[in-house]
């Protein structure tokens, strides 16, 4: 008479993280053994359905299954293997709870434009990097290449559904600076409003609000130059047509200020 199969529900299920860990186990436990996962199936009298199901995430080990499997590999998979740390899969809600998958075509390296706060007329070129951060699940952004190095931000990026904006937020001891971006032209460049604190008088900081152009390092004009770029600079004619269509295209609006 054949071994009996255990009909596994979902009584008992090991919590996420155990669970992880103790798949990881079973695969070094049979990589060890040279042992094949139907074999494995059969010795703890269990189907192959289940086995392949809790091996590949798709649903959890539960207590029973994990006690026959122990039994067959002459091994405590619970102690063997501490619990795996479950990451986040989602952005927190307070930054629009969107995934990996939905906002992947954010990540990127961005030639970034705005208008010197310093020098007018010129217009100030540096680097924006967007990522995946994985431990806190939420896609985080850098300044690079800028002349006032000490001064780059760094923050979270938030993508709502409801605005159907993209912001990137820096927070400092409760101070903030603020980007809101429109959703990405077809070349993938994002246009918007910068707001933030300029030095003004002596140590005064002054609100100050600009339009601001990233455009990704693809669809960079050929010849990138980072800094002041200064009327009569070889980028500064492509740079500021790229600027300009913040305000032409109406990706944002600066009442008093070009067209209606």
């Amino acid at each position: 008479m054949p071994p009996e199969t255990v009909i596994e529900t979902d009584e008992a299920a090991l919590p996420e993280g155990q669970s992880l860990a103790v798949a990881d186990a079973v695969r070094e436990a049979l990589a060890r053994r040279r042992m094949s996962r139907l074999a494995l199936a059969d010795a703890a009298r269990i189907s192959i359905s289940t086995l392949e199901k809790a091996l590949s995430g798709r649903r959890p080990f539960t207590l029973a299954t994990t006690i026959r499997l122990e039994e067959a590999l002459g091994l405590s998979l619970r102690q063997a293997a501490p619990s795996r740390e479950v990451l986040p899969r989602e952005a927190p809600e307070a930054f629009g709870s969107y995934t990996r998958a939905a906002v992947a075509f954010l990540e990127g390296r961005y030639l970034t434009l705005r208008p010197s706060f310093g020098q007018e007329g010129t217009i100030f070129a540096y680097v924006t990097e967007i990522a995946w951060d994985a431990g806190s699940a939420r896609l985080v952004f850098r300044e690079a290449e800028r002349l006032d190095a000490p001064f780059a931000q760094s923050g979270t990026v938030s993508v709502p559904n409801q605005s159907g904006h993209i912001y990137l937020v820096t927070e400092f001891q409760g101070q903030y600076r603020l980007a809101v971006l429109g959703r990405p032209t077809i070349r993938g460049e994002l246009f918007g409003i910068l707001t933030t604190l300029v030095s003004g008088r002596g140590a005064h900081l002054t609100p100050a609000a600009t339009p601001i152009a990233l455009v990704p390092e693809r669809s960079a004009p050929e010849a990138v130059e980072y800094g002041r770029i200064a009327p009569g600079s070889p980028c500064d004619p492509a740079y500021r047509t790229i600027l300009d269509r913040v305000r032409e295209d109406g990706f944002a609006v600066f009442p008093g200020r070009g067209p209606a």
